[in-house]
């Protein structure tokens, strides 16, 4: 067992290394953590920024990979302390967004403001327990190539969205969005398809194929 593991299975030595890591009942590292640990094992690729303004809440135990000429705009929030984070080559993360793994945004993909994007989920059953203290779960969350993810949208713990696919603005995503698609709603559910017949996107597309299923 590596001593990662050890600390992980033991909570006192798992309270005790989070407390050298992130002061007490916060989220954001420690100064020497930021600028000491960090650099050394997430990894940016060339061409990559990361805006004055944005708060990273990431910590070494877990990946923060981003490709290459990725921009990640001004009072964003990245966190890895769950899970995760990638980002792929030529991103954009758009004003006030809040990525939080595990999650994983393929290439050429664009986020608006104010995207929430979470592969996290409270706990609850418990009623005699505040939910702040409850377990939590994490299912990762997959965006493909080329998507479009339009301003405060929320992406809900494991679903996954298709190449190409877009997201209304507003949408709140609980279920996988297909590729090539165009998803609206709360729940997000598709209005176009496009038709690789006719290369169009229509809503046509869309009943011909629920009605094969």
């Amino acid at each position: 067992m590596s001593i990662t593991d050890k600390i992980k299975s033991n909570k006192a030595l798992k309270r005790f290394a989070l407390r050298l890591l992130r002061p007490r009942n916060q989220h954001r590292p420690r100064a020497w953590v930021k600028w000491f640990w960090n650099p050394f094992v997430h990894k940016r690729g060339s061409g990559s920024v990361i805006r004055r303004r944005t708060r990273l809440d990431v910590m070494p135990f877990n990946p923060f990979d981003i490709g290459k000429d990725v921009l990640i705009e001004d009072f964003s929030t990245i966190n890895n302390q769950v899970g995760p984070v990638y980002i792929g080559d030529r991103t954009l993360v758009g004003i006030s967004s809040v990525l939080i793994g595990p999650l994983r945004i393929g290439k050429d993909v664009m986020l608006a403001q104010h995207v929430v994007l979470s592969g996290l989920n409270h706990g609850f059953e418990n009623v005699r327990q505040p939910i702040s203290q409850q377990a939590v779960s994490t299912a990762e969350i997959v965006i493909e190539d080329e998507a479009w993810i339009g301003a405060n949208v929320v992406v809900t713990a494991g679903t996954h969205i298709g190449r190409h696919a877009i997201v209304a603005a507003g949408s709140v995503v609980t279920k996988n969005v297909p590729a090539y698609s165009v998803v609206a709603g709360n729940p997000a559910r598709v209005i176009k398809l496009y038709d690789p017949e006719s290369k169009e996107w229509n809503s046509k597309h869309k009943r011909q194929l629920i009605n094969e299923l």
